[in-house]
């Protein structure tokens, strides 16, 4: 898998959505039961029964997407000592969720440091620009659209899982749909894991389309250990919803105008 670490392609306006999106994934993340910036004093199972409780919560959750059957018992977060000896206890649960706002929250919710880390980088990286063609708001729209098409893509193949669906990768999969359509030709450097790890520029084409292709490649299972930990078919559907709600903005075509009120960190452009 090659690295991007940076893209030749400078924007016109400052990305704000793409920079809170960010602040917004890392921020949540700090913040789950469980992760190393959680700082709750829990001792190790306290600390599990609570994670269990708030994925329960705020997860997206393939079985009550589709057929919304909501569990009758979830974890409450507490822990008790049963026959088999301390564990989490489990009762009716104490509040209301809608599936389908499910899935926005769990647009910010990430299983560990890579798997955040590495959301981000590809949105830092290729976030920016199809912000600038597209504008904040709109930007913003898109973002979570690519992440509603990647979970319940994934969910209707997958409808009779009881298994969190977590994390941006749907949404950011989304960007780098729109990035291969709006900017083929622009040079991405990337680090290429070769005996030590080689600088390279590439197009923007070669560098998805490998990225695409490997998503592919996993969600057969063919080339992993366990094709269920990552949700790769997640990523194929926000790819391809990504190019399509981006097709009508590709090359040759003018970009949308922002509308008025919204030109906030916008850079003046030579003669304004």
């Amino acid at each position: 898998m090659v690295i991007p670490v940076h893209d030749v392609n400078p924007a016109n306006r400052t990305p704000w959505v793409t920079y809170a999106l960010i602040a917004a994934n890392v921020l949540v993340f700090l913040s789950t039961p469980g992760t190393a910036g959680s700082v709750t004093g829990e001792s190790g199972l306290a600390q599990l029964c609570h994670l269990q409780a708030f994925l329960d919560r705020y997860a997206a959750v393939p079985q009550e997407l589709i057929h919304h059957q909501l569990p009758r018992l979830v974890p409450t977060g507490d822990v008790g000592v049963g026959t088999g000896g301390p564990g989490c206890v489990i009762g009716p649960p104490d509040y209301d969720k809608s599936p389908a706002l499910s899935v926005f929250t769990a647009l910010f919710l990430h299983g560990g440091w890579l798997h955040l880390l590495g959301n981000m980088l590809f949105l830092l990286i290729f976030g920016n620009n199809i912000e600038d063609r597209m504008g904040h708001i709109r930007f913003a729209l898109f973002y979570v659209a690519c992440g509603y098409a990647a979970t319940y893509g994934f969910a209707l193949a997958n409808s009779d899982s009881g298994d969190p669906l977590i994390g941006a990768s749907g949404a950011v999969a989304g960007v780098l749909g729109a990035y291969l359509v709006l900017f083929p030709k622009a040079r991405v450097w990337v680090l290429v894991p070769f005996l030590i790890f080689l600088p390279l520029r590439l197009p923007a084409w070669m560098v998805l389309g490998f990225w695409f292709a490997l998503q592919a490649v996993y969600s057969s299972g063919e080339g992993v250990s366990d094709a269920g930990t990552v949700a790769y078919a997640a990523h194929i559907v926000g790819f391809l919803a990504g190019m399509l709600i981006a097709w009508p903005l590709r090359p040759g075509t003018p970009p949308p105008p922002e509308p008025r009120g919204l030109l906030w960190g916008r850079r003046a452009r030579p003669g304004q």
